[in-house]
């Protein structure tokens, strides 16, 4: 037993430093920010980076499949007053099934991606079903939202 708990113990220790500075995507809901009401915001992102925030970049589109067809519209992203906050308007058609896609790269991070994907039928984004990733989602994971 003494030695499992000093097992956990030396792996948690080493897992902290992981997380420390982490660049991570927070997904949130538009009515909670009144900037992003008054631009009519499907949804809002936030970006978490304790290396400059200010150089971080972050990307958006909408995929989905409409009569059998994958489709794919890059989505202009606007960056709210608040710092890190971000936001997307309802750019892609009506019918279909749709998934918003967020990366977050940021040139202190090297090669590291922190990505979102948000499921969206119409015009209800399911903010609140929004899965977050510690990489930039692939066709996989963005097909498993589709189906």
């Amino acid at each position: 037993m003494h030695k499992t708990c000093k097992a956990i113990l030396g792996i948690t220790c080493m897992a902290i430093p992981l997380f420390a500075g982490a660049l991570t995507l927070q997904i949130g809901n538009p009515a909670a920010n009144p900037e992003a009401q008054s631009i009519k915001a499907a949804v809002v992102a936030q970006v978490l980076a304790c290396h400059s925030p200010e150089k971080t970049t972050v990307t958006a589109e909408a995929i989905g499949m409409v009569d059998g067809k994958q489709q794919t519209i890059q989505l202009k992203v606007l960056a709210l007053a608040k710092p890190g906050m971000y936001a997307v308007t309802h750019e892609w058609p009506q019918t279909g099934t749709w998934v918003v896609k967020f990366v977050a790269t940021n040139p202190e991070y090297k090669n590291y991606a922190t990505g979102a994907l948000i499921p969206a039928k119409g015009n209800t984004v399911e903010w609140m079903q929004a899965k977050n990733y510690f990489h930039d989602p692939n066709s996989e994971e963005v097909a498993s939202l589709l189906q």
